[in-house]
């Protein structure tokens, strides 16, 4: 068994900018500048390790989220030293990737979701984060 360390939550919201002035204050940090997640129909900031996911369409699968559950958590994501092989180990344990193969995720890393059918109800996102040197 694996012990991941947790990477971010999650949070969809309408809109970054007026989410960021509420959680600054109690994060007790700056808001990133936003990134453009066109392939994903998002645009995400991070505060520490919250991550804010706005919609960039009305009719992409966040807005659709927010749509019918209201802004809130949206996903739980692990850090993974090997995004590929983990997923191959959770397939094998039963686990239902959204994602067969890893794509370009926020602050260019690699990620893979995990659907919540096969995680209890939650969506989980695996994040590989290349190491640098120091």
């Amino acid at each position: 068994m694996h012990s991941y360390p947790l990477d971010h939550v999650a949070i969809a919201v309408r809109s970054i900018q007026e989410s960021a002035a509420t959680f600054e204050p109690v994060i007790g940090c700056t808001c990133s500048t936003i990134e453009e997640l066109p392939s994903q129909g998002v645009n995400v900031a991070f505060l520490g390790a919250v991550e804010l996911v706005e919609p960039r369409f009305p009719d992409s699968p966040v807005a659709r989220f927010i749509e019918r559950r209201g802004p809130g958590l949206h996903h739980i994501a692990y850090r993974v030293p090997d995004i590929r092989r983990t997923l191959a180990e959770l397939k094998i344990e039963g686990y239902r990737p959204i994602d067969e193969e890893p794509r370009m995720g926020a602050r260019g890393h690699h990620v893979a979701f995990l659907h919540p059918a096969s995680t209890g109800g939650v969506l989980i996102e695996l994040v590989e984060v290349e190491e640098s040197g120091s």
